[in-house]
């Protein structure tokens, strides 16, 4: 298992160090100059869209498709999960309080991105054999590269997020379950297996797969707004309880960026590099721009333009790390937890327990059960899509099962090790979707200035 840790860690060294961090905020950056700053031009008109559209009921929409707010869930689901509470943590302890800075700083220049992805998504979506509306970079791919390339080109990104999300991104969520689970057994002195939490979250996904993207649309849409604000009020308890820490929070983050030994002093090991890498790969993770996975629920909305789903995405980027992933951070950072040699969500958890004492863990294992179990279900979602294009409609159920499959497996494993396959294969489908991206740039501005306004 060492061996295996090592090798993928050595490929994460190679692809994070260098090629991905310029890949991804190269075009984040692209995209913001082309599209003139859409993210702040845009934001209110997408915060209204987003926020104007939340019906649990009554929405219009065709055959095969989501209603708007289904959609946004769904794409929010799979980005507020695991990455908002083990990420960050183990972004603070790989990269020090600096990494959330460039976490930050990705996350801006990725709404650009995202919009470019949900807009693409939207303008080449299609109806497959079932009856069903799709779409995702597979088809975006084909569009910007005709021929074998393009196809070549798109079959690599299916194969890549199916590993990473449906089989190694689906063991991250039940592996950090499980593991928040642990933190409150242990300290009950409750001998209760990682497995049992892996079989009981496996046997609910089942039944929900079986359901079909339908059911899956029904429990996301009723689930992501109540965790979302279970969360937010329980951290801002938290923040405000230690609120004089707040101001030496804020300073380790920005000194941290540029100057990791001032904050965590001299014997400290973390480079700029390090923040820098800790900080993109864990954005990623978290909220997913330029990976190409959300445009898959992006594509399915009953949206009137693709600009308007584009700036729908914007937001749940914004959600995502600017609020959801930033609670979780000042959380860790007041309470001062980060040196107590707790690694992934049992820092999180440590760091309520200071202020709610024995109900700390457990509330961040219920908030994290659900949080990570959303993203399990949309995760299953995007790489069924892409599964389906490889293989055909009649393998979806052998999908399913491996998914299944893979979420026991995962509550067992070492956390170390989970999550550093998971970033590799994170990694490797940012290639074919930015390539995408930056090929068909002229339609996406060209969408952007009939629907949104004047860009160059």
């Amino acid at each position: 298992m060492d061996t295996i840790l090592k090798l993928v860690n050595n490929a994460n060294d190679f692809l994070w160090s260098f090629l991905l961090i310029l890949i991804l905020c190269g075009t984040g950056i692209y995209y913001t100059i082309r599209l003139k700053f859409v993210q702040v031009r845009k934001f209110k008109e997408g915060f209204r869209h987003v926020f104007g559209s939340i019906r649990l009921k009554g929405e219009k929409k065709g055959k095969g498709e989501m209603t708007p707010f289904q959609s946004i869930a769904t794409a929010i689901a799979a980005q507020v999960g695991t990455g908002n509470l083990a990420g960050a943590a183990t972004a603070l302890l790989g990269g020090g309080p600096g990494a959330i800075f460039w976490m930050w700083l990705s996350a801006f220049f990725g709404m650009a991105t995202i919009y470019a992805e949900a807009t693409l998504a939207q303008n080449y979506k299609t109806t497959d054999a079932d009856g069903q509306v799709t779409g995702g970079p597979v088809y975006y791919i084909k569009a910007a590269f005709h021929g074998k390339f393009g196809k070549v080109l798109a079959a690599l990104f299916a194969v890549f997020i199916v590993l990473a999300l449906g089989f190694m991104g689906n063991m991250v969520q039940s592996n950090s379950i499980g593991a928040a689970f642990q933190e409150v057994f242990q300290a009950r002195n409750l001998p209760v297996p990682s497995v049992a939490i892996g079989l009981l979250l496996a046997a609910v996904a089942a039944f929900i797969f079986i359901g079909g993207t339908s059911r899956l649309a029904a429990v996301v849409e009723k689930i992501v707004p109540v965790m979302a604000l279970v969360y937010i009020i329980g951290s801002l308890i938290l923040i405000f309880m230690n609120i004089t820490a707040v101001p030496h929070a804020i300073r380790m983050i920005f000194v941290g960026a540029f100057q990791p030994k001032a904050v965590l002093g001299a014997g400290a090991g973390i480079a700029v590099k390090e923040a820098i890498r800790f900080g993109v790969a864990r954005g990623l993770f978290s909220n997913e721009a330029g990976m190409g996975s959300t445009p898959h629920a992006h594509a399915r909305a009953a949206a009137k333009t693709p600009h308007e789903q584009g700036i729908a995405a914007m937001i749940s980027v914004f959600i995502d790390t600017f609020i959801i992933l930033n609670l979780t951070v000042f959380s860790v950072l007041t309470t001062g937890v980060l040196d107590s040699g707790k690694d992934g969500v049992a820092l999180t958890q440590a760091a309520f327990t200071t202020s709610f004492g024995s109900f700390g863990d457990i509330f961040v294992a219920i908030c994290l059960l659900f949080f990570a179990f959303s993203t399990i279900l949309s995760w299953h979602f995007f790489g069924e899509i892409n599964f389906r294009y490889l293989f055909g409609a009649k393998a979806a159920k052998i999908y399913s099962l491996l998914v299944v499959v893979f979420i026991v497996v995962g509550s067992c494993l070492k956390v170390e090790l989970v999550w550093s396959l998971s970033d590799f294969f994170n990694g490797l489908m940012v290639i074919p979707n930015a390539l995408a991206l930056l090929a068909l740039s002229p339609v996406v501005v060209g969408i952007c200035k009939k629907y949104g306004g004047k860009s160059r």
